[in-house]
């Protein structure tokens, strides 16, 4: 049973804690201060979780951290206050708090966070810090047709049209296929057509002449220029005007172009691709984008897969992303538990990539140490669960979270087959809450409906 001393000088707090947790199964035992924790002996042989006060009289919560630290640095401890401000929050989490939950205490936030405290002896993974330092990181079926495609596309100067959704990594691709083809000491240059107003992304692709426009008091030569015979790329190539289109068509078929102001032919040698999330069809289809253009752009064409269709390759990509991040940031993490692990691996990722980049900026920001565990992912917000599990809202009123949780919690233990361990797991929370939810809910098994107790 999971031993859970609580400290508190609110009697009533204390004895209504003890009365909740010991419902859920806990083995508890309570104090009134620390210094009276101390002289019975309850730290002598320390419990599974701490759960404290911050201001008591005697020895506070944050000495009695500081002491716990040094002799049980594997304790882990949530802190309760009432005084709820920067420095306490700051003192308790660089003290080794796993948690801070402030008065009038909220249940639901405190079992989430006894239950993340709980999971934090979780099976660690050490990073691998030799990793070679690849662009494109995958072991999946869809990341080795990506890596044949670089590969076979760098032997020639074709036109690409990299697509995906976004965040999938498309520049990072446009810059593996420059790397690997024989131009790669040539420059390569990016633009963002969705980021310039027109006149401006003209001038910054084709430069201008002097006096093209008030304040041109010099020529400027454009990026087609600057990028000689080496690699042009083009990102969000769906959102050029249907002018501009036609200009950047010239460009390819022709390989001419003017710059702004000027009646000057010049020549291009430069590779050109681009990249889009959209589809180009649907836009040709649509009017809004020149077919002549498309066929232009589509010579080769490279799809990025999502994150969702590759769960496989998350952990190879948190090692990397963790090492560039460390370097980054200049914090040195080196392992991440498996439940935390476990949790980037069932989530959907809508952004992708990029979407994991940041989760894992952020958690390698919020973590103690050189380890990452799973309540760092839900500081200060929790990962978004999938729609379709979250939002489980029918034609009419929408449900009450406490409805979502139970539909939530009913679809999962049919979808295990009431496995209650893997239900556990999928869910992130501990047995003895689950149980707790399943009788709360009065939830049964298929073909138990009706029957007595």
């Amino acid at each position: 049973m999971t031993r859970l001393l609580i400290i508190d000088d609110e009697p009533a707090l204390l004895l209504a804690l003890d009365m909740h947790f010991c419902e859920c199964g806990f083995d508890v035992r309570t104090a009134r201060s620390a210094d009276e924790a101390l002289a019975a002996g309850l730290l002598a042989d320390p419990p599974d979780l701490l759960v404290s006060d911050i201001r008591m009289p005697g020895t506070d919560g944050l000495a009695l951290l500081r002491q716990l630290r040094a002799e049980h640095p594997a304790l882990p401890v949530i802190i309760m206050t009432a005084f709820y401000d920067m420095e306490s929050t700051i003192a308790a989490m660089h003290g080794g708090a796993v948690e801070f939950i402030p008065k009038p205490i909220d249940i639901a936030r405190l079992d989430a966070a006894v239950d993340q405290a709980l999971r934090r002896d979780s099976p660690l993974i050490e990073l691998d810090c030799d990793l070679p330092d690849s662009p494109l990181v995958g072991r999946s079926p869809a990341m080795a047709e990506i890596f044949r495609s670089v590969a076979l596309v760098a032997q020639s100067r074709a036109t690409v049209l990299i697509t995906g959704e976004s965040g999938t990594g498309k520049e990072v691709v446009a810059r593996a296929i420059h790397q690997a083809s024989v131009q790669r000491d040539k420059p390569f240059l990016a633009i963002n057509c969705a980021a310039l107003i027109e006149n401006l992304l003209e001038t910054e692709l084709f430069g201008h002449a002097r006096g093209a426009f008030t304040g041109a008091y010099t020529s400027a030569q454009g990026k087609v220029a600057a990028a000689a015979e080496g690699t042009l790329f083009l990102d969000e190539i769906a959102e050029l005007s249907l002018p501009m289109q036609g200009k950047l068509l010239r460009l390819l078929e022709a390989r001419e172009y003017s710059p702004v102001g000027s009646t000057e032919v010049q020549r291009s040698r430069a590779r050109f691709m681009a990249a889009t999330n959209v589809d180009l069809r649907e836009r040709v289809a649509g009017g809004r984008f020149r077919e002549d253009l498309y066929y232009r752009l589509n010579v080769v064409a490279v799809r990025m897969p999502a994150l969702r269709e590759r769960p496989q390759d998350i952990p190879l990509l948190v090692e990397h992303l963790l090492r560039r991040i460390s370097r980054e940031t200049g914090k040195t993490i080196r392992r991440i538990s498996s439940a935390a692990l476990d949790t980037l691996v069932r989530h959907d990722w809508p952004g992708n990539v990029r979407e994991l980049e940041n989760v894992l900026m952020r958690a390698a920001v919020l973590s103690r140490g050189d380890l990452i565990l799973g309540v760092d992912l839900l500081t200060p917000s929790p990962l978004p669960a999938r729609s379709a599990d979250v939002l489980a809202m029918q034609d009419g009123e929408p449900a009450s979270l406490k409805e979502l949780e139970r539909q939530h919690i009913e679809r999962v233990l049919v979808r295990t087959g009431w496995h209650k361990g893997k239900t556990c797991e999928i869910l992130g929370v501990s047995r003895t809450r689950l149980e707790r939810r399943i009788r709360e809910f009065g939830l049964q098994p298929p073909g138990e409906h009706g029957r007595g107790a």
